[in-house]
């Protein structure tokens, strides 16, 4: 059992963990700009998880699917976005240099929860 108790819950603390440092970026700085970037968090997976189903199973088909295609770059883009957002604001003087090191550091351990997340229980589920 590759995917067990402990790594659920090791999982769902880095999860809180993320979450905490994102909204504590708002918190500690009386800023809540840089909580726009949480619903990049919740829209991430979406594309993948709609468009996925059309990815070809059959590892030799050399058919490519566009829609699967698109739904990695919506992907790729709301997770640039979470990354590039707290940047932007930072540059710009609406939040501090601080608060968009909380927000990418919560960013960063949220997209990996979901990363390993999901390749833990893809493996799991192969078999």
């Amino acid at each position: 059992m590759s995917a067990g108790v402990k790594t659920i819950v090791g999982l769902s603390v880095c999860l809180a963990c993320g979450f905490l440092l994102s909204i504590l970026s708002c918190a500690l700085y009386g800023n809540w700009w840089p909580l726009v970037v949480v619903f990049t968090y919740a829209l991430a997976p979406l594309p993948n998880g709609l468009f996925g189903r059309y990815v070809s199973s059959d590892p030799l088909a050399d058919v490519g699917s566009s829609v699967a295609d698109f739904g990695r770059f919506l992907t790729s883009m709301l997770v640039v976005s979470g990354f590039g957002l707290p940047l932007v604001l930072a540059h710009s003087g609406i939040i501090t240099t601080p608060a968009m090191m909380m927000s990418i550091g919560g960013g960063m351990l949220v997209y990996g929860t979901i990363i390993v997340y999901g390749t833990l229980f893809r493996a799991q589920s192969d078999f």
